[in-house]
């Protein structure tokens, strides 16, 4: 029986990341970037107004408390003209900077009289005024591959023009649970029957990794029926089944697998909850058989089928960070035991 780091690792070396296509931005969003992306022009595009107030030659300041006012500029709308010596126009935070301009003295700094501007304190060349290029400039790259498309990236993405990027194709995923005693959400339980509680609880964890899910329902205990749904699971780009792999006389997983395509990567994993998971491909999709007890589908599916998840979508680091902690307190139920690494580590009785 596979210890659970072994298990991991022949999964990740089964997992092969999907082709990339080139998609709009906004569809994009949550993909992991499969090539560099540049900018197309400089940011901010041109000298402007970091403050509202006014604008003027930092030249002329040092001269002069009393500025000829000659036009005004608005983010959007610029001051077509250009500033000499002694001038200054009303501007907008945002708004371009005219030729001639290179000071911004904010409008609390100073007072207008007779269309005049009358400085209040000193002025520092070049105050209040956000560069051209000094975010970023044309061809620099903003993001490499492998980083996520997250808002912040795509803000970023659209301020530079980007409308199209490199991605990872969003993994489709197929998801059923085996077993006669289930029925659907919405209808009412029998005698000895459950809600498929499985189903519903994958669908939504495989949506909060930013694959699609895509639900098949229940599967009978009869190879049949259990044929029929792994027909249409393999047009996906990964299977999920939950039941149906241990022992028992209805465990008919593995059974109908073995005729189709599927190449046995390992079944059963040293672990509690979760020991009867199988793992493979069938007809070079990833599989896995997470065992049908809640807590084992959902144990089973955090330490293997996420990590997969995440390297089918591109992402170069698929595994969870592993933090180290102090305790504070004695904890009860807990043993010390080391993995096949030879490290030693807290393990939690009966988790």
């Amino acid at each position: 029986m596979l210890s659970y780091e072994d298990a991991l690792q022949q999964v990740l070396e089964t997992i092969v990341p999907l082709p990339s296509q080139q998609l709009p931005l906004p569809p994009a969003a949550g993909l992991f970037l499969a090539a560099p992306v540049k900018a197309r022009w400089d940011m901010p595009r041109w000298d402007n107004s970091a403050m509202d107030g006014f604008a003027v030659a930092g030249i002329s300041v040092g001269s002069s408390k009393r500025l000829e006012i000659v036009g005004v500029a608005y983010a959007g709308h610029p001051f077509n003209g250009s500033l000499t010596p002694g001038e200054a126009i009303h501007i907008t935070t945002g708004a371009s900077l005219p030729e001639g301009a290179d000071t911004v003295i904010p409008i609390e700094d100073c007072t207008e009289e007779n269309g005049q501007l009358i400085l209040k304190q000193a002025v520092s060349k070049g105050q209040h005024v956000r560069y051209c290029g000094e975010e970023y400039h044309t061809e620099e790259v903003l993001l490499e591959a492998g980083e996520q498309l997250q808002a912040g990236a795509i803000g970023l993405l659209a301020s530079a023009g980007v409308e199209r990027v490199h991605a990872i194709s969003r993994p489709r995923v197929a998801i059923f649970s085996t077993g006669d005693e289930l029925v659907e959400l919405g209808q009412e339980p029998g005698e000895g029957q459950i809600v498929n509680s499985n189903l519903q609880y994958l669908v939504a964890r495989v949506r909060e990794c930013g694959c699609t899910p895509i639900p098949l329902g229940i599967g009978e205990d009869q190879d049949s029926d259990l044929s029929r749904l792994l027909d249409l699971a393999m047009k996906s780009d990964l299977i999920i089944s939950t039941g149906g792999v241990s022992v028992g006389e209805k465990d008919l997983v593995l059974q109908s697998l073995e005729q189709h395509e599927f190449v046995r990567k390992f079944w059963k994993v040293a672990i509690k909850p979760g020991k009867p998971l199988l793992f493979g491909t069938l007809n070079n999709v990833p599989y896995f058989g997470l065992p049908g007890n809640p807590a084992a589908t959902a144990a089973t599916f955090e330490l293997f089928t996420r990590p997969a998840l995440s390297k089918l979508s591109g992402c170069p680091n698929p595994l969870a960070p592993v933090l180290r902690v102090r305790l504070k307190n004695l904890l009860r139920g807990v043993v010390n035991a080391s993995n096949s690494s030879g490290e030693s580590y807290l393990s939690m009785q009966g988790y």
